[in-house]
């Protein structure tokens, strides 16, 4: 089980690695300028980076929209499992194994609150930092 997990952060940090990294290698790589690849994709080039045409909206922007979307969805389902998880202990009489499921029920759910609120951070840094 040890290894397993050990062997699952390995792998999460190597390809979070890779993400980070190949935007970099590929500009190194190409020897274009900024203009010429910001023209490629359809962006207009600036000084501090390619935007979106005026009058459309930029995949930055979509993105945003739909990290809030999926974040506001996760939230509520978050606190409708806190809610069945209070009801199981509630319900649970005193029972060790049903209390201890409804504690974990409200666990997960506060884990998965603090996933989405790291999501939000991770993904406003990535945008403000390759937008």
């Amino acid at each position: 089980m040890k290894y397993t997990q050990k062997l699952l952060r390995a792998t999460s940090i190597f390809i979070m690695c890779l993400f980070i990294i190949t935007p970099h290698i590929a500009l190194a790589a190409s020897g274009a300028s900024k203009d010429a690849l910001c023209g490629g994709a359809g962006l207009v080039g600036g000084g501090t980076g390619c935007t979106a045409p005026p009058g459309s909206s930029s995949v930055d922007s979509v993105i945003k929209k739909s990290i809030n979307i999926f974040s506001a969805v996760i939230g509520i389902i978050a606190v409708v499992m806190v809610m069945v998880g209070g009801l199981k202990y509630i319900t649970s009489q005193g029972d060790a194994a049903a209390t201890a499921t409804a504690k974990n029920t409200i666990l997960y759910a506060a884990v998965g609150l603090v996933v989405v609120a790291l999501a939000q951070v991770i993904v406003r840094f990535v945008l403000s930092r390759f937008s």
